[in-house]
């Protein structure tokens, strides 16, 4: 079968794999039961971030894990009935959130952060799509000058250490940049670098054109028929049984469900997110995504309207949509923006795919010949896809990877 592929899951980082091995000249077959785009990818803050250098740690303060416990804030909230499954995993998190442990993985992070700008670039060039990526940053708003002071500290260790490019405004920079907020504030930093994407599902989707223009094949299938055809590998697909040398899990937060059959079960956990979309009133214009940091949630500006997305909510897998976040921000949101009425007639509701020491898996499944993973980016799939997809397919090609892929390898969940 020489050097052929079947990449399982078409979000940003699935499509990127199969398009960054396709260039290099393999024949590749890309396999979700949707269209390029629809799952996970299609509804985020659609921020390229540059600056998120820093992944996500659990929370140590007492203080903030008793809010959260109390289950009545915007930025989290979980079922009662999905915390004896998420157990483990959020425990390995807040171990894995110790000082000592953080910042070990945080530097493993940060090499893949700091590539995302370029790596994106580059495929949306050839795509001809750069004009989806608006080079405006985004927002942190804060209340108090405490939380600036604080907020500045953090800036300037991620620009001396990693080159992060920011600025700090005062609250009448920051009425001048959004004039129609409706809020004072003590002032903002503006994270500069990253790219700003006005829908996220057309860049995904941008990227799977460019696959197939290249001569990479779409094929709607179930992931979970996978199974060994002799030394390689067979999915099903609706054109019938599809055969390759190697195989690549990008199933995002259900990645598990596949690899658990092949005697590989990492302890993956989904946070569920949120959005909606809203018109704005009059005139008003809101020329940059935030977050008010008294808030926790997200407003951007998108093709479709001001997209509000929501953080993280913990529930099983199969548990019915619940917004709660949704209808605890829209009040707030309407506060802070002119919004108009609700787009859609319904939430967009997708699961980000988490580890509990805060990083991808990329690389070899252990114990299977030819079967990769490249799952776990947890709210950085869309920043992290072209990454990913390029780091991936170097080492299916026997290259030597552009970023040392040790931290991310998949052994590192027995």
């Amino acid at each position: 079968m020489g050097q052929s592929a079947i990449v399982l899951g078409a979000g940003m980082v699935g499509v990127s794999v199969a398009l960054h091995l396709r260039q290099r000249g393999w024949e590749v077959v890309l396999v979700d039961r949707r269209a390029p785009g629809e799952g996970a990818s299609f509804g985020n803050a659609g921020l390229i971030q540059r600056e998120a250098v820093f992944p996500h740690p659990f929370p140590r303060g007492v203080s903030e894990i008793a809010r959260i416990a109390r289950n009545r804030s915007v930025d989290a909230v979980y079922h009662a009935n999905a915390l004896p499954g998420l157990a483990y995993p959020l425990l390995r998190y807040w171990w894995n959130s110790a000082p000592e442990r953080y910042e070990a993985m945080a530097r493993a992070y940060a090499k893949l952060i700091v590539t995302c700008l370029d790596e994106h670039m580059a495929v949306a060039r050839e795509a001809g799509s750069t004009d989806l990526l608006r080079p405006i940053g985004w927002m942190r708003l804060f209340s108090t000058e405490a939380g600036l002071d604080a907020v500045r500290r953090e800036a300037e260790a991620a620009h001396r250490d990693h080159g992060v490019g920011y600025r700090m405004l005062d609250g009448a920079a920051l009425a001048e940049a959004e004039p129609h907020l409706l809020v004072r504030r003590a002032g903002a930093i503006h994270w500069t670098d990253p790219y700003s994407v006005s829908d996220p599902n057309a860049l995904t989707t941008s990227y799977a054109r460019l696959f197939e223009a290249l001569g990479g094949r779409l094929a709607t299938g179930e992931a979970t028929t996978l199974a060994r055809a002799g030394a390689g590998w067979r999915v099903t697909t609706a054109e019938g049984p599809v055969e390759a040398a190697q195989a690549v899990v990008a199933l995002g937060a259900t990645a598990g469900e596949v690899t658990r059959r092949f005697g590989y079960a990492p302890p993956l956990f989904g946070k569920r997110g949120y959005h909606y979309h809203y018109g704005m009133k009059g005139n008003a214009v809101l020329n940059h995504p935030f977050i008010d940091e008294a808030s926790g949630f997200c407003l951007v500006p998108m093709r479709a309207g001001i997209r509000l997305t929501t953080g993280a909510e913990f529930a099983r897998p199969d548990a019915p949509e619940t917004p709660i976040q949704i209808e605890r921000a829209e009040p707030i949101a309407r506060t802070l923006l002119p919004l108009e009425e609700r787009v859609e007639d319904k939430p967009w509701m997708g699961t980000r795919p988490c580890t509990p020491d805060m990083l991808p898996v990329i690389g070899r499944i252990p114990g299977q010949d030819g079967l990769w993973g490249a799952f776990g980016h947890a709210h950085q799939g869309l920043t992290l896809g072209p990454t990913t997809g390029r780091m991936l397919a170097e080492m299916m090609g026997g290259e030597t990877p552009f970023i040392d892929p040790a931290p991310y390898r998949a052994e590192r969940f027995g």
